[in-house]
């Protein structure tokens, strides 16, 4: 398998470009990649470039040769909307929602919400989490990276929902409702997800009336970490491309 990098910029025919300081480290010192071995790029818009690597003293530079127009985006398009779990969980969600096809990702902040971020710590966990998208989509071979929004509470996400034709989700434990039972989404789906403990009654209703069906996954009650990572398996084979 060719190795797979994401350039933070603009690709074109004929370029020669530096990879990126961790890329380079990655390809050199991991892979241990030698001059003209073949590489891929993507730089987020679509498609990728075939390219071969060159050592220009520390610097690493592909030469791009041609471009593959593939897209490996599902014809459902999902945003997870994730109360933010405790710890490291919300690298493994991010990682696994990408690997799987989820359009964005928004983490919310609950009122069981164990972390609380704010200022300078939360734009620090913010782009670590858009750079574990970003090495997902390396890994997985999309070439069109999930953008990861900034952490706002609950209440705000919902006062700030536009009127959109979309499907709106929220799992709750003891509905009746499956996924299976609903018919076919005709435009993209919100999927929202509660924190460790769930969310509380208020939180229910509030996102009831801004438009949210509750569903259920059956009788077994999901960790945060587990309950949209399936739940989206699960659409993408309902409805999806799996």
């Amino acid at each position: 398998m060719i190795p797979r990098f994401h350039c933070p910029f603009l690709l074109a025919p004929g370029a020669h470009v530096d990879l990126p300081d961790e890329a380079a480290h990655h390809a050199t010192k991991v892979l241990r990649m030698s001059e003209g071995d073949e590489v891929t790029l993507f730089d987020g818009r679509g498609g990728e470039w075939l390219g071969r690597l060159k050592r220009a003293g520390k610097a690493v530079t592909v030469t791009l040769e041609s471009f593959d127009a593939a897209d490996h985006e599902p014809p459902l398009v999902i945003t997870l909307v994730q109360g933010l779990p405790a710890a490291d969980k919300m690298d493994w969600i991010v990682q696994k929602a990408v690997e799987l096809g989820v359009a964005a990702i928004r983490p919310v902040a609950a009122r069981r919400s164990v972390i609380r971020l704010s200022g300078e710590r939360m734009e620090r966990r913010v782009a670590h989490w858009q750079a574990v998208a970003i090495a997902a989509c390396e890994q997985c071979g999309r070439n069109r990276v999930p953008g990861v929004s900034p952490l706002v509470d609950l209440p705000q996400f919902l006062g700030e929902l536009p009127i959109a034709n979309e499907l709106r989700l929220m799992l709750a434990p003891g509905t009746v409702q499956s996924l299976a039972g609903l018919p076919r989404p005709t435009g993209p789906v919100t999927l929202l997800i509660g924190p460790e403990g769930g969310f509380e009654e208020g939180e229910f209703a509030a996102a009831s009336v801004a438009g949210f069906k509750a569903v259920s996954l059956g009788p077994r009650i999901l960790r945060t970490e587990t309950a949209g990572i399936a739940a989206l398996a699960a659409m993408m084979t309902l409805w999806g491309d799996f």
